[in-house]
């Protein structure tokens, strides 16, 4: 039986182990025990969800006696695009780059159309809607029953801001975070909640990819080694491990980030890469890398997003017409001098080369 809880204190959500009455809270150490009210919330979600989503993807069960997690299909994803509309916080690129990345995983990786969840302000369904407590409920929709042999995404396209770190964890004292369409009012989620409910839980033989499309983006879902690239390609993992020994990997499973920039940098919303529609530049160049064929392996593609993004590709000066950037943009060649350099993180180092890329 699979209890959930809200930390008070962080509002983190916590799995309760089964049996328990109160958990120790991951991120701020507080006792937290488990509340009807909270539960009937919960229960509500799932129960809507039991209703999207097919039997074939899989259901997440309600509570009970004797219900356990169902078994997902092997490929799932959930993509989160968020514009902030009619706020002075605005974007205009961010449901473009969630509708390119639906259409770029279930066209070109044959993930299955049901299992892709999508959060946007254009969504009339109000539980997809990219508030936070929907953000963190779809979370936990991706990682439920997730197993061996499952791959999974997790795309955000929005606003990410950063705050200061007093645990001693973050090589550069400050946390990343997310910032749902209601963060104004309901708060940013941590990137030690990202960790502790995308990272941890993922078992030996499954693998998680995630596309970060925002500001301080680095090391949003807080993995323990983060590619360190010269513009020559020549690289080095740098040693993200807290230094208090909390565990930020994973329970055996794989997960590599593709992020849009540094942590003390910002990610672009422009529309001077499609010359058409705005769109944000990491996501735009990450699809990009994947239509010219620079997708081999994540060193290829983590240099062509640099290099698209730079301005300094070697096909520019030519028009860019892809069968599948086409459904919404029309790509051409661009030279704007961007100031951010796409990151890639991992649970493990590994020659960025030699693996091969695939979800």
């Amino acid at each position: 039986m699979v209890k959930f809880v809200e930390c008070t204190t962080c509002h983190t959500t916590l799995q309760l182990p089964h049996g328990a009455q109160s958990i120790r809270c991951a991120v701020c150490h507080a006792v937290i025990t488990r509340t009807t009210s909270g539960a009937r919330r919960r229960d509500r979600f799932l129960a809507y969800m039991n209703h999207y989503v097919p039997p074939s993807v899989g259901r997440i069960p309600l509570p009970g006696p004797t219900q356990l997690p169902s078994a997902f299909g092997r490929k799932r994803a959930l993509i989160i695009g968020i514009t902030y509309k009619r706020t002075k916080n605005e974007l205009k690129g961010c449901i473009n780059d969630a509708r390119c990345m639906k259409y770029l995983l279930v066209n070109r990786f044959k993930f299955p159309q049901e299992s892709v969840l999508m959060l946007t302000e254009e969504e009339r369904d109000p539980y997809r809607i990219p508030t936070k407590y929907n953000i963190r409920m779809a979370m936990h929709w991706l990682m439920q029953g997730v197993q061996a042999g499952d791959s999974l995404v997790f795309h955000y396209s929005g606003h990410g801001l950063q705050q200061r770190n007093y645990t001693g964890d973050e090589v550069d004292g400050y946390d990343e975070t997310l910032c749902p369409s209601d963060f104004q009012t309901q708060g940013m989620i941590v990137d030690n909640e990202l960790n502790a409910t995308l990272v941890r839980p993922l078992p030996h033989g499954a693998k998680l990819h995630a596309i970060i499309d925002s500001c301080h983006s680095g090391t949003m879902l807080d993995l323990p080694y983060l590619c360190r690239m010269d513009r020559t390609g020549r690289y080095a993992w740098e040693d993200h491990r807290p230094r208090s020994g909390a565990w930020k990997g994973t329970s055996g499973g794989e997960v590599i980030s593709f992020s849009g920039c540094d942590d003390h940098q910002k990610s672009a919303d422009t529309d001077s890469l499609s010359k058409v529609i705005s769109t944000g530049a990491m996501t735009f160049s990450f699809i990009q890398a994947i239509e010219r064929g620079q997708g081999a392996t994540y060193g290829s593609i983590l240099n062509a997003i640099r290099s698209s993004i730079r301005g300094s590709d070697s096909d520019s000066g030519g028009k860019i017409v892809s069968s599948l950037l086409s459904m919404l943009i029309t790509g051409g060649s661009f030279s704007i001098g961007m100031r951010q350099e796409s990151q890639l993180t991992s649970n493990e180092p590994f020659d960025v080369y030699t693996r091969q890329f695939s979800l």
